[in-house]
């Protein structure tokens, strides 16, 4: 099979492979393993977590992705494009540190010429949730041959995790002189009870505390910063595994996170430095930008990447409102400073009010891509359904793929049938 037909056939199944692959005895039976009660726990409130199915991408579509991830990796390691955001970066994100950052989350929708990357987030939730969900699946349109995307190298998803987690305190013990090893994880979130992916904190907890390591989920208030430490209570925290949409750490509720990470008192990640090198979205109008990538000297390999995979991206500015509405309809709008698809819209279906907000607020214009599709069966009906792709990434490396399956204008977990879908590569040729 070769990569055009393997995209083809990915294409083919998505539309007309209506199986139910989801065994949802082994979703509980997975989900009960943690504790009695907590797949009554995880699906109360959440019924469209979990879709019914996976989702196919052809290898190439894969490796084009992960194309992309390196080419974005190589221009962030230069000094002009780090000199360029940081530039207009929050003062908190120039504290430099030894970490990463984990769970970058790499968002693709598949247009007309392949993947096109959406954005890229920091605190990507969804990996561990997305690496149970892939055991819970049964056989599915037997004769394909489909794998599991990532840089697993035959490890396992959690195992991959954890040790990406043993790699930042690592690197930041070395940078401190220390060599102790990683002891103690909090896991912090506002309100952590009551956000949707609190189930997911409650396996990290879980998976910290297999491997030997003290791990708490908590509010930022609960912290404490005395003694050069950072506290929860009587346990000295090593590494804050950092859930909060408050890049910044701007809030109050942040103020003894904000002080740790800024006297290198414990590890953060991800870290207001790694946000602000990836997951800012006017960073997208840079990496749109060829004229400015090639006076930075950015080789044309990699340019063209981006030019090939990023929809073209630009700020959005009052003195360009009248053209920015005129062209509204092939743009999709962003504020610089989001995550969730929290206030983006559609410019198709935008109205002259909310435009006005757009243009008072710090937001990107992208151009629309829309997403591809995948036709489930909902009950008795077969139902189309909107999907997008997200790469989970660290150190430059896919660790894993999952899907996300929609109806509306924005990505969202209220559709029947929807929620996080495993992804199986359907393989090709290794020629591009």
């Amino acid at each position: 099979m070769n990569s055009h037909s393997s995209i083809e056939l990915a294409d083919r199944l998505n539309a007309d492979c209506h199986c139910v692959s989801l065994d949802s005895g082994r979703l509980e039976d997975e989900l009960e393993r943690v504790s009695p009660g907590f797949h009554a726990e995880v699906m109360a409130g959440r019924p469209h977590l979990f879709a019914g199915s996976v989702v196919f991408v052809s290898d190439e579509h894969v490796r084009r992705m992960a194309r992309l991830v390196a080419a974005v990796e190589k221009l962030v390691a230069l000094p002009a494009y780090r000199q360029h955001v940081l530039a207009y970066a929050p003062e908190i994100a120039r504290h430099q540190t030894a970490p990463r950052g984990v769970f970058l989350g790499y968002d693709f929708h598949l247009g007309n010429s392949g993947p096109q990357l959406i954005e890229v987030n920091t605190n990507a939730g969804g990996g561990l949730l997305n690496a149970l969900l892939a055991r819970a699946q049964k056989s599915c349109c037997d004769d394909v041959e489909a794998l599991l995307p990532g840089d697993l190298g035959g490890d396992t998803p959690e195992h991959l995790f954890l040790e990406m987690f043993r790699a930042e305190w690592r690197a930041f013990a070395a940078s401190r002189g220390k060599h102790e090893a990683l002891g103690s994880v909090a896991i912090v979130d506002e309100a952590p009870q009551t956000q949707y992916l609190h189930p997911e904190f409650i396996l990290f907890q879980r998976l910290f505390e297999q491997a030997g390591i003290r791990a708490v989920i908590c509010d930022p208030q609960q912290l404490v910063f005395r003694d050069g430490a950072l506290w929860h209570g009587a346990t000295r925290v090593d590494l804050v595994y950092n859930r909060l949409t408050d890049f910044a750490l701007e809030a109050p509720s942040s103020a003894a996170l904000r002080a740790a990470w800024l006297a290198d008192a414990a590890a953060v990640t991800p870290h207001p430095q790694a946000h602000a090198l990836y997951a800012d979205k006017r960073n997208l109008v840079a990496l749109s930008d060829d004229a400015l990538l090639a006076a930075w000297g950015v080789d044309s390999e990699t340019r063209a990447t981006l030019a090939a995979k990023i929809p073209r991206t630009e700020l959005v500015v009052p003195e360009q409102a009248a053209d920015l509405w005129a062209r509204r309809k092939q743009l999709f709008f962003k504020p610089a400073a989001g995550y969730g698809s929290k206030a983006a819209y559609r410019g198709d279906k935008m109205t002259r009010r909310v435009f006005e907000e757009v243009l008072a607020g710090s937001y990107i214009a992208q151009a629309l891509v829309p997403p591809s599709s995948r036709t489930l069966r909902v009950g008795e009906a077969p139902v189309e359904l909107k999907l997008d792709l997200r790469n989970y990434v660290y150190a430059g490396h896919v660790q894993l793929i999952a899907a996300r399956l929609w109806q509306g204008q924005t990505t969202n977990f209220r559709t029947p049938g929807g929620g996080f879908a495993p992804v199986l590569t359907v393989p090709g040729s290794q020629e591009i």
